[in-house]
């Protein structure tokens, strides 16, 4: 039994019993709580962090490919489109934090995408960052004033910078 600082010592009496000499500083410290005592405490449990959700629009399985895995690498959700119409669908049926499009899909492309988020009140404050290989200064122009919020050209791509942008805005 380890000590407790309450007995300071014994002594054996004549008729053979144990006399316990009691230390009366010690019983006082254990009577009050002590600084150096563990307090204790309520551990809560860790609320797990929800992921933010990107949507990944491009009709080229190498880019959304690319782009997915760069983004599950740092931690977010990804669900990816092939073309405007399938991502209206999929923001529909469950919106997403971000999205990022590409401008030329079939069916409707990243121009027609954002004309349509804008004009959808439950979608139209989601941010949007264009991803293309347009790299004509009035693609660009075009794609910001329609409402994206970033535009980034595919041969000057670099993730770090994408990285960034998708912090700022989510």
């Amino acid at each position: 039994m380890p000590p407790t600082g309450n007995i300071s010592g014994g002594a054996l009496l004549r008729e053979g019993t144990v006399f316990v000499v009691l230390n009366p500083a010690g019983l006082a410290a254990s009577c009050t709580p002590s600084a150096r005592a563990p307090v204790p405490r309520v551990v809560q449990a860790a609320v797990p962090a929800i992921a933010a959700g990107i949507l990944v629009v491009d009709d080229s399985i190498t880019a959304r490919s690319l782009e997915k895995s760069i983004l599950e690498a740092h931690g977010y959700r990804v669900r990816i489109a092939v073309d405007g119409v399938e991502a209206l669908e999929l923001l529909r049926a469950e919106k997403a934090d971000l999205i990022i499009t590409d401008i030329q899909m079939p069916r409707l492309d990243g121009f027609g995408l954002l004309e349509a988020l804008k004009q959808d009140s439950r979608l139209s404050k989601i941010p949007v960052i264009i991803v293309s290989s347009l790299d004509r200064r009035e693609d660009q122009e075009r794609g910001l004033l329609l409402g994206a919020d970033a535009y980034v050209v595919k041969r000057k791509f670099d993730q770090t910078e994408l990285l960034d942008a998708i912090r700022q805005m989510i």
